[in-house]
């Protein structure tokens, strides 16, 4: 089960939550766009995760939804 699921069409690559993920494993999509031309973020490890929601709470267009 997915516990960091990205909204990519609202994403817009500006990077917040990489910077605020204590475990490092958010990172900015380097092959795929969204629709408006913005390479999204991206859970690289789903099972790291702990679900802090850190990345949610830095995101500025909600677009990072937790699940605990």
């Amino acid at each position: 089960m997915e516990k960091m699921t990205v909204i990519t069409e609202r994403c817009k690559g500006c990077g917040l939550c990489t910077a605020a993920c204590p475990k490092k494993i958010v990172v900015l999509q380097k092959e795929h766009r969204n629709k408006k031309g913005y390479f999204y973020a991206e859970c690289t490890d789903q099972s790291a995760c702990i679900s802090c929601a850190m990345c949610a709470t830095m995101c500025p267009d909600c677009a990072i939804v937790i699940q605990k």
